[in-house]
């Protein structure tokens, strides 16, 4: 028995139509209910009215939203780390990276007034671009707009500090080197799951079923047998707390 989460990353203006497309296909798997994908969105970009519309039928249609970052664009690289995230993993999408804290608490607490502002559910849960969370320390942080935090090794209950390690899954494989290495990688945290019965992450970017990978995560998601939804994590009883976060 197969527990996932299932997220769309990078939902916004210029995604719309791709991901339109993937929650389609997505309906045609009969036992993924809507409730069960969340969209992860990026406020910070060029939103029309018309998109707007679009996500709040979404969001009336029972898709959980998240906050993913504001505009989903890192600064220049300022430190070794953060050349070689860009180089091997993230490119030009960690804006966590190469920022100081308060400007990063300014811009989390931009996307989640953004959801308010526009007449969206207020999302309890976020996911820094690229999983990358940077200089960021929530725990520290007396005025954390969000409950739920997910970085690439795991969800932080940003309350009681407890850090919930789940294998991960990606798709986004644009090129042969980033198949190759996805596969392998999705194959070893699959078996984590399976072994060890912990709840898969599987993680959707909107070009991801039309890439080398597309019918891997089709497949993936066919096998499982129970969809949760992030906020149905028993945070609390987990053992492991992470004060990195």
């Amino acid at each position: 028995m197969l527990s996932a989460l299932v997220s769309i990353h990078d939902v916004m203006p210029e995604t719309r139509t791709l991901v339109s497309d993937m929650l389609y296909q997505l309906s045609r798997l009969e036992r993924l209910p809507q409730a069960k994908i969340t969209l992860l969105v990026v406020p910070g970009k060029h939103w029309s009215p018309p998109d707007i519309h679009w996500l709040q039928a979404l969001a009336r249609d029972g898709y959980p939203l998240a906050g993913h970052g504001w505009s989903h664009q890192a600064p220049l690289p300022r430190t070794l780390y953060h050349l070689l995230h860009s180089l091997v993993l993230s490119r030009n999408a960690a804006e966590h990276l190469s920022r100081s804290e308060q400007a990063l608490q300014e811009r989390v607490h931009a996307c989640h007034q953004w959801f308010r502002q526009h007449d969206l559910p207020t999302p309890d849960l976020y996911v820094p671009p690229a999983w990358a969370n940077g200089p960021l320390n929530w725990l520290q942080w007396d005025e954390k707009p969000f409950r739920l935090l997910e970085t690439l090794g795991g969800v932080t209950d940003l309350g009681s500090g407890y850090h919930h390690k789940l294998p991960l899954t990606g798709y986004e494989a644009d090129t042969i080197l980033r198949a190759w290495f996805l596969s392998g990688f999705n194959q070893l945290n699959l078996a984590q799951a399976r072994n060890q019965q912990l709840v898969l992450r599987i993680g959707l970017h909107p070009n991801d079923l039309h890439y080398a990978l597309g019918a891997q995560a089709l497949q993936h998601i066919a096998g499982v047998s129970n969809f949760l939804d992030y906020s149905a994590l028993h945070l609390s009883d987990c053992e492991t707390q992470d004060s990195t976060v």
